[in-house]
């Protein structure tokens, strides 16, 4: 079976949009800033986006603050075609606990990221539905340490569930995390060195 490139399959909804001389509506989940950076340069051109930042898996909540005013400032700072909206939602952790139950000790980028995963996207694809968006997305993909199959599966699934379009995407392909990294120390962002639970922050330490 063929392995689907989601990049191509991004292209292609653009390019349609193009033909049509749409701008959608996006809204796009955003683990940090330094993940966001490229895929909202890249985007911009193409979407009205609103940023959601709705992370329950990271560990505190001075992590959480922290990671959320970062991206605030870099969506201040960075020049975009188009201007970018911003949603902070209130930092609930039971949420990723509750979610995770049973998996405590699923190794990293196994079953429990999984459904990590699914618990944000799925937030992401309620709150589209809510706001009248065209597409829903995530830049969690933009990571090497990232399952973009995985997160494509998931974000189709919700799609058909909650009938709000997913934006297939693999940003780290054409150099697309490369390219976060230049913009993370152009822009002096804190990149931190864990995914954000306790579980990844343990592995770096």
């Amino acid at each position: 079976m063929n392995q689907i490139n989601y990049q191509k399959e991004m292209e292609k909804i653009i390019t349609e949009n193009q033909k049509k001389g749409k701008i959608p509506k996006l809204l796009l989940h955003v683990c940090c800033a330094p993940c966001s950076s490229y895929v909202l340069e890249y985007l911009s051109d193409f979407f009205d986006i609103t940023v959601f930042f709705y992370n329950p898996n990271i560990s505190t909540d001075s992590e959480y603050s922290h990671r959320a005013g970062e991206l605030l400032r870099f969506v201040k700072e960075k020049p975009l075609k188009r201007n970018v909206q911003v949603l902070i939602e209130e930092y609930h952790p039971d949420e990723f606990y509750d979610t995770i139950k049973g998996l405590e000790e699923c190794p990293e980028r196994g079953e429990r990221c999984f459904q990590c995963y699914r618990l944000r996207l799925e937030k992401t694809a309620q709150t589209a539905i809510r706001g009248g968006y065209d597409y829903f997305t995530t830049t969690l993909s933009v990571s090497p340490l990232k399952n973009a199959k995985k997160l494509n599966e998931i974000g189709a699934a919700l799609a058909q569930k909650y009938d709000v379009p997913y934006l297939y995407s693999d940003f780290k392909k054409k150099n697309g995390y490369i390219r976060s990294v230049e913009l993370s120390k152009e822009y002096q962002l804190y990149r931190q060195n864990f995914c954000g639970c306790k579980f990844s922050k343990k592995e770096n330490v």
